[in-house]
């Protein structure tokens, strides 16, 4: 039960800031009633002294007098004066009838053996209390002597009105404790609720968000810790909800990639077995299908390039190499197809070595996808451009074609995965897989460098990324390996 109780923040909090205030509201008025108590019992003790004092004068003097005295003395301040001769007789003096029973009770014998004992000498009072009564006593004694006689001197007060008005602080200290325990505990929702609610609406908005509805945000106020915690909730929730709309339209655009051929596939396998396409036109049916093949291959590959990289599986082997003469091998693999398309190629390089500090291999699948995407969107007869330069620690390498271009409205997006501009405006033979810009961003990235894209419909396109610029000492010193992240 007391757990259950007590399961939320929020009651535990409202439990402990209500318990708390309460708690010192009530051991702060018991402690000042207890001072305030002790010293009205000092004030009344330095008063019953003088009176003893008084008293002590009065039996001195030895006048005719003296009982009279004693019994003013008495009654002007409501007291029990007796007189304990040494022979051990009692005469008391009071006026209020309480004190006649107080005094026809005779001490006990270990009151009255402490009385002898601790009696002080003449002019020195003792204080103590006694209880021979039903309501507190305070009684200062003193030695006093006279030429008849000796003995001790007992002045008694009474307590109850001291008693009464502690009682009455108590009784004030408790009404306070309960004004304070409610006034604590309306406070206490308030903040609590200020404090916990945000939580509650981002526990909300989380149960929302592993549903996988990311629509959800939760209001932010203020600047502290929670209105930090919940705009950052807010952000991830809109970043999860990008990714899952980058997830669904990957899924959508993977299967129809891999749909597309394998229904074409299957439709002329299925032709060929059931003898609507002969026998002789089977091999150019035949190499249909090796197209198709190929271009499934070509998009798993990308697929699985783009994951490793992604997830950070891959290894960059970083080192220090010549960018151009990476350039050259690239190009002379790419040799039958420009003269294929009867393009011209033009290099320009600001200097004959451009030494970089990077992964040659990945660096060489980046040109080779950028020059077949020129290629690839580029009339037959078109001109070709790649070249190199460096500024301070950074190299510049730029691609550029003078094809098709893209469009102005499509020119943020050429990066994103599956995203083809010739969807729209390309021949069927240019499609490809649209990972291929994908994985030179993500491999240049990777590198910690940036690519940019400048382009305009029927004016071509230029792509430049940069690489770190290295030094000749640096082929020495510097190389090794860091993992794509």
């Amino acid at each position: 039960m007391q757990k259950n109780r007590f399961r939320t923040i929020f009651s535990r909090m409202m439990f402990m800031q209500c318990t708390t205030v309460t708690v010192a509201v009530l051991l702060i008025g018991v402690v000042l009633a207890i001072i305030v108590y002790a010293g009205r019992i000092g004030e009344y003790g330095t008063q019953l002294n003088r009176y003893a004092q008084n008293a002590r004068a009065v039996i001195a003097s030895n006048t005719g007098n003296a009982e009279m005295r004693l019994s003013e003395i008495a009654a002007d301040n409501d007291l029990l004066v007796e007189r304990i001769d040494e022979h051990d007789d009692v005469a008391a003096y009071f006026a209020d009838s309480r004190w006649e029973v107080y005094a026809k009770q005779s001490l006990s014998d270990t009151d009255y053996r402490g009385v002898r004992m601790n009696a002080g000498p003449i002019g020195q009072t003792t204080r103590s209390y006694f209880d021979r009564s039903g309501f507190p006593v305070l009684t200062v004694y003193c030695t006093v002597e006279n030429d008849i006689n000796s003995g001790i001197l007992l002045v008694s007060g009474d307590l109850s009105p001291i008693r009464s008005a502690l009682g009455s602080m108590i009784l004030w200290t408790v009404l306070i404790g309960a004004f304070a325990l409610i006034g604590s505990g309306v406070v206490s929702y308030y903040t609590s609720y200020r404090v916990i609610n945000p939580f509650v609406e981002m526990n909300h908005a989380v149960q929302c968000y592993s549903r996988g509805d990311f629509s959800t945000r939760i209001p932010v106020e203020g600047k502290d810790e929670a209105a930090q915690l919940g705009k950052s909730l807010n952000e991830m929730a809109e970043q999860l909800r990008g990714l899952e709309d980058t997830r669904r339209s990957f899924v959508a655009n993977v299967s129809h990639e891999l749909r597309s051929p394998l229904t074409s596939m299957k439709g002329f396998l299925e032709a060929m077995q059931d003898g609507t396409i002969p026998p002789e036109n089977y091999p150019e049916y035949i190499g249909i299908v090796l197209n198709e093949t190929r271009r499934m291959v070509t998009l798993v590959n990308d697929l699985l390039d783009l994951a490793r990289i992604e997830s950070g599986t891959i290894q960059l082997n970083f080192e220090v190499f010549d960018v151009n003469e990476l350039i050259r091998r690239t190009l002379l693999t790419f040799e039958a197809r420009l003269v294929e398309n009867e393009m011209e190629m033009e290099v320009r390089f600001a200097q004959e070595q451009c030494l970089v500090f990077a992964d040659a291999t990945q660096i060489g699948q980046v040109l080779r996808n950028l020059i077949d995407n020129a290629i690839k969107y580029s009339p037959k007869g078109r001109a070709l451009f790649v070249s190199t330069y460096s500024m301070r620690k950074t190299v510049y390498v730029t691609v550029r074609d003078t094809g098709i271009g893209i469009p102005q409205e499509d020119v943020p997006h050429v990066f994103d995965r599956f995203y083809k501009v010739e969807k729209a405006h390309t021949p069927a033979p240019q499609m490809g897989s649209g990972l291929g810009l994908s994985i030179v961003k993500r491999i240049i990235e990777s590198h910690g460098q940036s690519i940019t894209v400048r382009s305009a419909r029927g004016r071509g396109t230029q792509f430049t990324f940069t690489l770190e610029r290295a030094s000749a000492a640096k082929r020495v010193t510097d190389g090794g390996k860091r993992n794509v992240s």
